[in-house]
């Protein structure tokens, strides 16, 4: 039925009771599931304006103001390497604001799901297999029931310096 086990809500299973579980926000971009824990997470957004920035490396998609703080925008598609979306989609991105170190920075994704509750001890090591770059920035992964969930760490998504080294 299902690869994976979501966080019970009823306490009938007596282990169930002594598990850890990690709660993250699930995005996708590019038809891949992806997720960044939750207590990272500060706002989810539609599609803003952004201003872009001269001479910024090419993630950084540019700035936008969200009630009065300047917030940098992290096009989540390039720091990946994944195809910009083709000109006839016209599907809206969404942000997702993280506060790091004080600093508040929008991933720009396609799309932000739900929020899932998945076992800690259910998390496997990024496989060998998994792209260089995205391996660079993902923490883990879960096998949920017919895709991977790759989860972003937040603190190397936002390490630009080496992001154009990896390629």
């Amino acid at each position: 039925m299902t690869n994976h086990r979501l966080l019970q809500t009823s306490y009938d299973d007596e282990s169930a009771i002594h598990r850890s579980s990690e709660v993250f926000v699930t995005l996708k971009i590019d038809n891949q599931l992806f997720g960044i824990p939750i207590l990272q997470v500060q706002d989810v957004l539609s599609e803003q304006k952004i201003t872009k920035i001269p001479l910024a490396p090419k993630e950084i998609a540019g700035a936008l103001n969200l009630r009065g703080r300047i917030v940098t925008a992290i096009d989540v598609r390039t720091r990946l390497n994944l195809p910009k979306r083709e000109a006839g989609e016209n599907k809206k991105s969404m942000s997702v604001v993280i506060d790091y170190n004080g600093e508040l920075y929008s991933l720009i994704v396609d799309t932000v799901g739900e929020v899932l509750n998945l076992y800690e001890d259910d998390h496997e090591k990024n496989p060998s297999t998994l792209d260089p770059v995205w391996a660079s920035v993902a923490h883990s992964v879960y096998r949920l029931n017919d895709q991977l969930l790759v989860v972003l760490d937040v603190r190397k998504m936002l390490n630009l310096d080496k992001a154009s080294q990896i390629e």
